[in-house]
């Protein structure tokens, strides 16, 4: 059990108290999760709300027959959104009975629920409340809580980063930044690429992140530092390759963080975005199947990178690696 397991729970549901409380009258539908994980989170939100806020109703929803006529669709999947109804949706373990509902796409809400006692908010619909004001330390408690033992679970995919960096084409003297580089599992190849007498830096917006990377040396590949990929503290046009691993899908605007990225490289430059998995392996994982228009997809990626100053130049989405280079235009 992680240490201080009640505050991040009263972090959550405080948090959502207070966006959601100047909208009342309002009727909250929590859904999704585990068995029993829907009405567990209801209750601890609809304690979260003032005395004054009386004239809030939150529910659980579980099991509805939903539009297929199996119950093993969401309830979200037949409510309709409504300006007096908000949607929460629990993303659960991979085998929960929803994962191949709808109801992620439907809700206003998405919390991460696979550790209930660590819930994190993923996704707040921007009608709702600004990113700013929870997707950082949202987003730093969802990677914090991982960051200790990322390398021991995900270190044997150090070669396909090696090759990544490699068809990135990041050469002799270059400046290199890895965005997002959670532990820097990219660093000693950018830096072996870029050479002596290029750079190499690694951003990454959680603390524990790059804590992480320290211990495993990569400091000694490059410059750590502590910044958030949307407002990067990096002069304009100062990149030649920006390597994004498991970046870009995590942004909650990804048109102004793509465009944030095209900032700070210089005209001809390579932008690589990167997993090393493909991405309905990804998926799978996280006991979902992919959806048409979701920001990797081909159709919108291209389209996407044109909008923020790249055009793409090739796409690869296999099992074992998914791999977009981009070259900065203007």
């Amino acid at each position: 059990m992680l240490v201080g397991v009640p505050e991040r729970i009263a972090e959550v549901t405080a948090l959502l108290a207070e966006v959601l409380a100047p909208r009342a009258p309002l009727t909250v539908i929590v859904d999704g999760g585990d068995p029993g994980a829907a009405a567990a989170f209801a209750a601890r939100l609809a304690a979260a709300f003032p005395s004054t806020a009386r004239a809030w109703n939150v529910d659980a929803v579980l099991g509805l027959t939903g539009p297929g006529g199996t119950v093993s669709d969401s309830a979200l999947n037949v409510l309709e959104p409504a300006t007096d109804r908000i949607l929460v949706f629990l993303r659960g373990g991979p085998r929960h009975r929803f994962a191949e509902g709808d109801g992620e796409r439907r809700a206003q809400v998405v919390i991460d629920h696979r550790d209930p006692e660590w819930p994190v908010i993923r996704q707040i619909h921007p009608d709702l409340a600004d990113p700013d004001r929870w997707y950082l330390s949202e987003s730093r408690a969802f990677f914090a809580a991982r960051a200790g033992d990322w390398d021991a679970k995900f270190g044997d995919d150090m070669p396909r980063y090696r090759e990544a960096v490699r068809l990135a084409g990041v050469g002799p003297g270059q400046v290199a930044l890895d965005i997002g580089c959670g532990t820097g599992r990219a660093l000693p190849a950018l830096a072996d690429a870029a050479g002596p007498t290029g750079r190499v830096l690694g951003l990454d917006f959680t603390p524990d992140m790059l804590l992480a990377a320290r211990k495993a040396g990569r400091d000694d590949d490059a410059s750590l530092i502590l910044a958030d990929a949307r407002r990067l503290p990096v002069a304009d046009a100062a990149a030649d390759v920006i390597f994004a691993a498991g970046l870009v899908h995590h942004l909650p605007d990804p048109v102004a963080g793509l465009a944030e990225l095209a900032r700070v490289t210089r005209p001809g430059g390579t932008l690589a975005i990167f997993h090393p998995t493909g991405r309905a392996e990804l998926a799978a994982r996280h006991g979902r199947t992919l959806r048409p228009g979701e920001p990797l997809s081909e159709e919108r990626l291209g389209p996407l990178l044109a909008g923020s100053g790249w055009e793409l130049r090739s796409y690869e989405d296999v099992p074992d690696r998914f791999l977009a280079l981009a070259t900065r235009t203007g």
